[in-house]
């Protein structure tokens, strides 16, 4: 890869990005222009399970039910158990709602302005592609896409068809986030020296089924699965445990990593880094789960490096009584942390650091004394979006497409380098990494996590994932594994649930 890509590739998304959000898009002859008096009509794709945690379609009625001058007009989803609950909750209230199983039959009403995106991470691209081409504004939750391939083809959507997209996550949220941002960029703490995302968190085993389990008679399994296979279900929660099968989810990182490492994104340049490596496994349980519960990943930045580690298991095996299949059940005292915290970012400079969590910003100067505390400017994600809806200025969205699609990245960078990985010896391991001295630190700090909870690498060996090499101009991998981890920018669609090359 030469040199300049990087900065090539930075001008190149910078001017996109600049020509697309100064634009006043109310020429457009798909926009039906939402007035200052009138409500913006929204729909929500996805409404999601009342098992579990699994509900973000529930979530974003609640959260956009609260936004003045919006109403939500229609619901879809593939499960009638999951949609006809909602869709009565709207008639209690008395408000109007209109019920969809097919998204398509959705995106052909001219009665919706805009839609919400809360599906499996498998549906995002397709969802939010088809809405551009309707004509409809889109706000998709996290991970904006499965793939890397479907993320550059959100964008694409987003910029022909001339539509407000948003993509929000924890780091763009209303929390100070921003301003703390800002301060590292004055250089009031110096240079960026590197850059820590940490989240040591509960995550239980999903559990083993015997074998593939019956699909409900309330499901649309065909629209269920969409673009991937149609294959029976092997996992006791189908509508929220897709999450560890890569078929349908990114894992970790896709569901918790991406709040983070958008922000850690930011603080070194907001590009894409130019290698990436990982070491990780699924360990303390074997389960349907397919994705690593136990993670490294060092994204090679210039100038500085940013270094990602995720923990499922508890502080030790003392804590593994209280465990229950599906269920988080070891609490924030059984976490282990970094600095005082199990989740967030520290962000670490010449003359102190910033500390960095989902609802919390402060900087410290060296010797770990609080300098100051961030206060939130920023607006309400959800009321953001429905601003930049009004006005038709994308430059008013805190996360637009662009800018989801790059965080999301790092995700697919992090699991490529994974499943294109090998499982080797713990020595092997050491041996490999010994030239890189903050990732050999990550690895020595991995290993004792394990160990407390009984797990010995020299008898369940981790996967040292593939060292890749990536150019952010093409969103290809070149070099040496580049084979292999190219086959997963994308995936083989089934039709007619096709991604298409030219949106």
């Amino acid at each position: 890869m030469k040199p300049t890509s990087r900065r090539s590739f930075l001008k190149r998304s910078v001017a996109a990005s600049a020509a697309f959000v100064g634009t006043n898009l109310c020429s457009s002859p798909w926009l039906r222009a939402a007035g200052a008096n009138d409500d913006v009509r929204l729909a929500v794709v996805g409404v999601g399970s009342r098992v579990k945690i699994g509900g973000m379609g529930r979530n974003e009625i609640r959260n956009f039910r609260q936004v003045p001058g919006v109403r939500i007009v229609a619901l879809c989803d593939v499960d009638d158990a999951n949609l006809r609950p909602e869709v009565e909750n709207f008639q209690k209230r008395n408000e109007k709602v209109v019920a969809y199983t097919d998204v398509r039959k959705l995106l052909e009403s001219k009665d919706v302005d805009a839609v919400v995106v809360t599906t499996p991470n498998h549906w995002h691209a397709l969802v939010t592609i088809w809405a551009c081409q309707a004509g409809k504004d889109v706000y998709v939750q996290k991970p904006a896409s499965h793939n890397i391939f479907e993320g550059r083809k959100m964008v694409e959507a987003s910029r022909k068809y001339r539509r407000i997209v948003q993509s929000p996550n924890g780091s763009r949220a209303q929390n100070g986030y921003a301003e703390a941002l800002a301060y590292v960029r004055e250089g009031k703490l110096g240079k960026v020296l590197k850059v820590r995302h940490v989240h040591f968190s509960p995550r239980c085993s999903i559990g083993k089924v015997s074998g593939p389990q019956p699909i409900p008679s309330t499901l649309d399994y065909n629209l269920w699965s969409g673009p991937a296979p149609i294959v029976a279900p092997v996992r006791k929660n189908l509508h929220y445990d897709w999450h560890w099968q890569w078929t349908y989810g990114n894992g970790e990182l896709g569901n918790w990593g991406i709040h983070h490492l958008d922000g850690c994104r930011m603080f070194v340049g907001g590009g894409l880094p130019r290698h990436v490596i990982s070491i990780g496994g699924r360990f303390g349980y074997e389960d349907d789960g397919q994705t690593p519960n136990t993670l490294i990943v060092y994204f090679d930045y210039e100038p500085a490096p940013v270094l990602s580690e995720f923990r499922a298991l508890p502080k030790d095996k003392s804590f593994q009584a209280n465990a229950v299949a599906g269920k988080d059940s070891w609490g924030p005292n059984a976490m282990d942390s970094y600095q005082g915290i199990p989740i967030g970012k520290v962000i670490h400079c010449e003359h102190g650091y910033v500390i960095s969590t989902i609802s919390s910003h402060a900087a410290f100067d060296a010797s770990g004394k609080e300098i100051i505390k961030f206060q939130p400017t920023t607006p309400n994600q959800n009321q953001n979006f429905i601003q930049a809806v009004r006005s038709r200025r994308a430059s008013d969205l805190v996360s637009e497409m662009l800018q989801g699609h790059l965080s999301a990245v790092l995700v697919h960078l992090g699991n490529i380098s994974y499943r294109v990985g090998k499982t080797m010896p713990d020595g092997e391991i050491r041996q490999r990494i010994e030239g890189n001295k903050e990732l050999s630190a990550a690895y020595q700090r991995f290993q004792a996590h394990l160990l407390a909870n009984g797990v010995d690498l020299d008898k369940t060996p981790a996967t040292l994932g593939a060292m890749l090499s990536f150019d952010p101009d093409t969103e290809r991998f070149v070099g040496e594994f580049s084979q292999p981890a190219n086959l997963l920018v994308s995936r083989e669609y089934r039709a007619p649930f096709v991604v298409p090359e030219n949106v």
